[in-house]
């Protein structure tokens, strides 16, 4: 199962590769030992090594008694792990198939009980050549995402430590590695996950053993890929270290980069090249030198071909994108869509003072504008308007938890996801690994950002939130495929906006720091209902189709208490400590989206066939009512004339809830073929709705 994570054709950054650096995969040889007593600190694992086994004592400290309450789902808020009373066990350290958590059957541990503190360790040889230590490049050990909170130490030397489940980071073990004897040393990593801690960001992860209702197996250490990776001192960052490529000025066709460097040498001198071609046309290139008081340049880049280089555009080119097709093109400007991906390739070089280039990175981008502000309730794209038929995914498979399988199955969900007519997803409480974005920057498929949220809030939470949120949104800010920033999902962790000022306010600061590193998207503050600051109008509703029909045929509908009372947006408070907050409401012309509803499942065949715990909101008799169901949902949402997008729930099965379009194992429930006629069909019924004064916009 591990197989294609140790192979060296994938590598984890397919979006952004250096092109002089070597790197080595080092998923492979990993064990792990679960600390239940919390020892292993105190008994210097990270300098002696992780022991063969332990004994633990269980106690019931661990229970129902002291688990979190929580007041979101009254309905969950008793369950809790149980640990043994007064059992003496012993622990075993275990080999372990990294990138999967040891829940998961890929593991090879497959364990589902609770455990708070695990070691895992693998022996790390220096991939480093002679030339390279002369040259005094580093060594870097790259986490894709590791849950929780990690520590990690190389020959007993503290080398780093990251708290955030769900995003990357990186360790610098060169020192470590020229002390270490033969270049070889041991690796070993402290992760704490606490099961109970509702204020951990965790998204669906289960805080019980048993997953049920709309939670699944809990998800612990680490679940994205692991690697070496030999780099230059001086070196161009990425994203996540400041890189900001942004590329919406389409007419234009004007670049926008903000490039930033690592490991830069004080009283030396730099400059930074970007190189954009397209389908192998080298378009234009421009170099700037870094400024001796910051470790970034900005660098523009006009990108417009010229009549002449047009004119010369490559085969593969005119086939993908049609010179005579305003889809593709604005002007001399090849544009980015879902249906018509096209990308611009980019080169960006690091060079000395001596004109030596030190480092290289291969990326690329795409050239679209987003606009939701126009007051005509429309969400463009490229100045026209965009239906945004979106999917639930929800990133889980059958015996690997949040893990892919393969890199290759991040492709076919997207894939197995247009098959059905949908040109994009909102990814569901969770940070999904950047593969993923590479094939819906490829294929052309529209992806709304979100963040695994917490249940409990507190000042760890806003703490932990805002740090983990904002790592993200660098990550992935300079996908063209991202169109969307949703922090919040259906007020997880604020369970007290109606009148809770503080929980609005970090609502609040969510937002504006987010449009702060990014004016470019619109965010989604709170999907659901009890919006605090927005820029789309968003409600979850899984009413079956006459109930959804009847709200969807109003903006007064739409707008109405959701579930269990909450207001679509919070209204005015006034505290018994003079402090006020006027609330919000929804904005006259602002797109409105149906961001959740569906969800129906398939009563099974036989009464022998149906889980102890599937479910899905409504049922469906079989296949073909089922089909029948998605028909009459689709137009309920549409057919208003008030809704602009829609997000199905789901894409597949995810343990016992059974209600997605595909099975767990990813196979048809009902004929895609059959789905995407209707897909289309809702499509057409929003576009036929629009007013003839909503025109295109140029951009």
């Amino acid at each position: 199962m591990a197989s294609a994570y140790n192979s060296k054709d994938y590598y984890p950054r397919p979006d952004f590769i250096h092109s002089n650096h070597r790197w080595t995969p080092i998923n492979e040889g990993w064990s792990i030992l679960f600390d239940d007593e919390d020892v292993g600190l105190r008994e210097a694992w990270h300098i002696k090594g992780i022991p063969d086994k332990i004994t633990v004592t269980s106690t019931d400290k661990i229970g129902e008694a002291e688990a979190q309450k929580l007041a979101a789902f009254p309905e969950l808020k008793e369950k809790g792990f149980k640990a043994p009373k007064a059992q003496t066990r012993e622990n075993f350290k275990k080999p372990i198939n990294v990138p999967f958590v040891f829940q998961t059957p890929a593991s090879g541990v497959f364990e589902n009980d609770a455990h708070e503190v695990l070691w895992y360790e693998r022996k790390v040889v220096d991939p480093r050549e002679e030339e390279d230590i002369k040259a005094g490049d580093k060594v870097l050990a790259r986490f894709g995402a590791v849950d929780y909170d990690v520590t990690i130490w190389a020959a007993g030397y503290p080398v780093g430590q990251h708290r955030g489940g769900h995003v990357p980071f990186d360790i610098d073990i060169t020192d470590a590695l020229n002390n270490a004897e033969k270049g070889e040393l041991n690796l070993v990593l402290r992760i704490r996950d606490s099961p109970h801690d509702l204020a951990q960001p965790r998204g669906k992860q289960y805080w019980a053993p048993q997953p049920e209702s709309i939670f699944y197996t809990p998800s612990s250490g680490i679940w994205q890929p692991v690697w070496l990776e030999v780099v230059p001192s001086a070196r161009i960052g990425d994203s996540s270290a400041g890189t900001v490529i942004r590329s919406n000025k389409i007419s234009e066709g004007l670049l926008e980069a903000r490039v930033a460097t690592l490991g830069r040498r004080a009283g030396h001198e730099y400059s930074v090249e970007i190189e954009g071609s397209l389908h192998g046309l080298s378009i234009a290139k421009k170099r700037e030198s870094l400024p001796g008081d910051k470790d970034y340049v900005s660098v523009d880049l006009g990108l417009s071909l010229s009549d002449e280089q047009k004119a010369k555009a490559p085969q593969s080119l005119t086939q993908a994108a049609p010179l005579d097709s305003a889809e593709c093109w604005r002007g001399n400007v090849a544009l980015w869509s879902p249906d018509y991906p096209t990308l611009y390739d980019l080169a960006i070089r690091l060079y000395d003072s001596n004109g030596k280039l030190i480092d290289e990175v291969k990326t690329y981008t795409g050239f679209r504008r987003l606009d939701w502000t126009q007051g005509d309730r429309t969400f463009r794209l490229n100045g026209k308007p965009l239906f945004q038929a979106l999917v639930l995914d929800q990133g889980y498979w059958p015996e690997t938890g949040m893990t892919p399988p393969s890199p290759d199955s991040l492709r076919t969900d997207i894939e197995l996801t247009k098959k059905m007519g949908f040109n994009g997803c909102r990814k569901h409480q969770k940070v999904e690994d950047p593969v993923f974005l590479y094939w819906a920057d490829k294929l052309g498929f529209l992806v709304w950002g979100e963040m695994a949220n917490a249940y409990e809030f507190n000042e760890d939470y806003a703490e932990r939130f805002s740090q983990e949120w904002l790592e993200a949104v660098k990550r992935d800010i300079n996908h063209p495929s991202v169109v969307t920033w949703t922090p919040v999902n259906e007020s997880w962790a604020y369970p007290n906006l109606k009148d809770n000022i503080d929980q609005r306010n970090h609502i609040r600061s969510l937002y504006y720091m987010t449009k702060t590193l990014d004016p470019t998207r619109p965010i989604n503050d709170n999907c659901g209902w009890e919006h605090v600051i927005t820029d789309l109008s968003t409600f979850h509703d899984y009413s079956d189709h006459p109930e959804l029909s009847k709200t969807c045929a109003t903006l007064e509908g739409i707008l109405d208490k959701k579930l269990g009372g909450r207001d679509v947006f919070v209204g005015p408070v006034s505290l018994k400590d003079g402090r006020t907050d006027e609330g919000a409401k929804h904005k006259e012309g602002a797109p409105v989206l149906c961001t959740e509803y569906g969800g129906v499942n398939i009563a099974p065949a036989k009464e022998s066939e149906k889980g102890d715990r599937d479910w899905g909101y409504t049922t469906a008799s079989d296949p073909k009512d089922l089909l029948k169901r998605f028909e009459a949902l689709m137009q309920a949402v549409v057919k208003g004339g008030h809704i602009c997008g829609i997000v199905y729930t789901q894409l597949s099965d995810i343990e016992q809830e059974v209600n997605g379009l595909y099975s767990f194992d990813r196979r048809e429930k009902i004929s895609a073929v059959e789905v995407k006629k209707i897909v289309d069909a809702a499509r057409q019924t929003y576009y036929d709705s629009l007013p003839k004064d909503v025109l295109p916009i140029r951009g």
